[in-house]
């Protein structure tokens, strides 16, 4: 599994990186990122529900 978060809808809320840091983080623009390539799957329920808080739909899985 993949994400992506699309970096004109974000707005900086910080609901992702909440939800699931070892996943999203800030980048140099304060904006949310994916920061792992593949998703272990220890982490996919924490990461879709991410996904899934983000207010702007910003955030989306990749194949």
């Amino acid at each position: 599994m993949k994400m992506e978060v699309d970096q004109d809808l974000c707005i900086s809320c910080g609901a992702c990186v909440d939800t699931c840091p070892e996943v999203f983080d800030w980048n140099d623009q304060e904006k949310a990122q994916a920061t792992v390539d593949d998703i272990p799957n220890n982490l996919e329920d924490q990461a879709q529900e991410a996904m899934e808080s983000c207010p702007t739909d910003a955030i989306s899985e990749v194949s």
